[in-house]
């Protein structure tokens, strides 16, 4: 993962684009500080809330991989605080 100011950003696109393009990911900072990415564009995600309903019902969770809501809810707000944290 490369990481560039904005300055240089600005003055590359073309370049950073292509990186993107070739599945690269490029973290754009300001004074430091990390602030947008330029990533691949996921084709799956314009896809509706319908045709991922219909994934879910042909790809069932095995039950002993099932867990509770509780559970769920906890990893990800653990998960999100994480990304608050600096590295």
């Amino acid at each position: 993962m490369e990481t560039v100011n904005v300055l240089d950003a600005r003055n590359n696109l073309s370049r950073l684009v292509a990186v993107a393009e070739a599945g690269g990911e490029v973290v754009i900072a300001r004074r430091g500080k990390p602030v947008a990415r330029i990533v691949p564009v996921d084709e799956d995600r314009g896809r509706s809330a319908e045709s991922f309903a219909e994934w879910v019902l042909r790809h069932h969770v095995p039950i002993h991989a099932a867990r509770p809501i509780g559970a769920i809810d906890l990893q990800i707000t653990e998960e999100r605080g994480a990304w608050d944290e600096p590295r």
